[in-house]
Formats: structure tokens, C-alpha cells, sequence
């Protein structure tokens, strides 16, 4: 199976995997340095190694286990749990839009 979606195929900031990985290393570090904790003792308390914590706050790749390790030792755990949660409904019209069901259509192939 190939890759529907890339890095490129993203133009707007807000929707950009890279970017948006690149602020939450920015806002890792910060909050790393808030702690005065140095990159080795970050790593050795996360139980990362120094070279994962390196790559994450200068190339914004992470594990995501690794991420999580992070973000208990600097008390950023808060967020994680509505990640893909069900979305609260602002009122009853925009509930019961969404609720409606939706007709099923086949892909077009392209050959």
C-alpha cells in the first residue's frame, strides 16, 4: 500500500505534520529549560536515550512511546488523553448534522 498523504501534500501551517511537530519539540525544549534540566538529564529520567531527545528538539522526530515518556517527566501528560476523543458538539443542529447517515460511494479508480 502506498503513502496517500506526504509531508508535501500539505501547504497550511496549521495542518502540517512537520510544523506542527516542530512546535511541540519548541515547546518541549522550553519547558525543559524552565525545569533547568540539561538534554542528558531529561533523557535519563524520561528513560530515553540522549540521541532520541537530540533528534526530537533538532529534526522533530519522536517515537511516539518515547514522546510520552517525555511529556510524564515534564508533567505535559494532560492532552494525550483527548487526543481522537469524541468530538463535543456545540449545539443540537451541528449533533444532529453529524449524526445523519452518510451514503456510502465507491472510489473512482484511476488505471
Amino acid at each position: 500500500m502506498t503513502n496517500l498523504i506526504t509531508v508535501n501534500d500539505f501547504v497550511l501551517d496549521a495542518f502540517n505534520p512537520t510544523a506542527l511537530a516542530k512546535g511541540i519539540a519548541l515547546r518541549m525544549r522550553k519547558r525543559r529549560l524552565e525545569l533547568n534540566l540539561t538534554q542528558m538529564g531529561l533523557a535519563t529520567k524520561a528513560g530515553v536515550t540522549l540521541g532520541s531527545l537530540k533528534r526530537f528538539e533538532n529534526s522533530f522526530e519522536v517515537s511516539l512511546k518515547h514522546l510520552l515518556m517525555i511529556a510524564v517527566v515534564l508533567d505535559a501528560t494532560e492532552t494525550f488523553g483527548e487526543l481522537f476523543s469524541i468530538k463535543q458538539y456545540q449545539s443540537i443542529d451541528e449533533m444532529l448534522s453529524a449524526s445523519s447517515p452518510k451514503k456510502r460511494q465507491r472510489g473512482k479508480r484511476n488505471d
